[in-house]
């Protein structure tokens, strides 16, 4: 896992803002936090249960190794095969 994803996962946990190059933190509620990847929205996550919300939308417009490598830090199972994105083994 790479640094900024363990700094990401430290700011969720912690409830915290993260802005760092170009992923960021914000916390939404008292559990729930919103993940962005140059300032494009790619998921929310749950800090008590764990939850991860992904942005559908996101995913399937940018789907970069960078992205899926925030979203599998997350939790996410996001994989891509010949040339296809899928989420929980369902294509986007």
């Amino acid at each position: 896992m790479r640094k900024i994803e363990k700094a990401m996962l430290a700011a969720i946990q912690n409830r915290s803002n993260l802005a760092l190059d170009n992923t960021s933190v914000a916390p939404i509620d008292d559990v729930n936090s919103a993940v962005y990847l140059h300032r494009n929205h790619i998921a929310d996550v749950n800090s008590r249960t764990g939850l991860v919300m992904v942005n559908k939308e996101t995913l399937a417009r940018w789907s970069t190794p960078t992205t899926k490598s925030r979203l599998r830090a997350l939790g996410a199972n996001v994989a891509t095969r010949k040339g296809v994105t899928y989420l929980d083994n369902v294509a986007i």
